[in-house]
């Protein structure tokens, strides 16, 4: 680490903690040359998977998207945000899981519904819906159907 004073390079950590609920390490640091001290963060960089659209075009991961889809589906329902974030988290892991660079819109949206369907069945429904573009009633009670099956 350089000191961002006088750029020498031997610095030591007088303190160290956890921030952002341990997602990240603050650093309080000072420079052995001139004596200055400074703050530094610390947080792991997960590479998340490119997004393959229908279309053929790619584009990265956009986290706040896929919340704001799970904000509709899931509006007016009794799901707390603590359980939100925690199938965010979740669905995040799957998808680093595959270990592929890039994955597919289709493999994204399963792996939503799937989470979805665990979370609260009318959310699931709703996005179902959209995701599939439902054009009559008709596909909306065959969908609902199958999620009786499954029960």
């Amino acid at each position: 680490m350089y000191c961002p004073f006088c750029s020498a390079t031997d610095t030591k950590v007088i303190d160290s903690r956890l921030v952002s609920d341990g997602h990240q390490v603050r650093r309080r640091r000072e420079c052995l040359a001139c004596h200055e001290r400074y703050t530094t963060f610390e947080s792991a960089e997960l590479v998340m998977p490119r997004i393959i659209k229908r279309d053929g075009s790619r584009e990265p991961f956009n986290e706040d998207k896929m919340r704001n889809g799970l904000l509709r589906a899931l509006e007016k329902r009794p799901v707390g945000t603590e359980e939100m974030e925690l199938s965010i988290n979740k669905l995040k892991s799957q998808l680093r899981a595959t270990g592929e660079r890039e994955v597919s819109s289709e493999m994204l949206g399963t792996i939503i519904m799937k989470q979805l369907k665990s979370l609260d069945k009318v959310a699931y429904i709703r996005f179902a819906s959209v995701y599939r573009s439902f054009e009559d009633i008709k596909e909306f009670g065959e969908e609902i159907a199958r999620l009786g099956d499954d029960d």
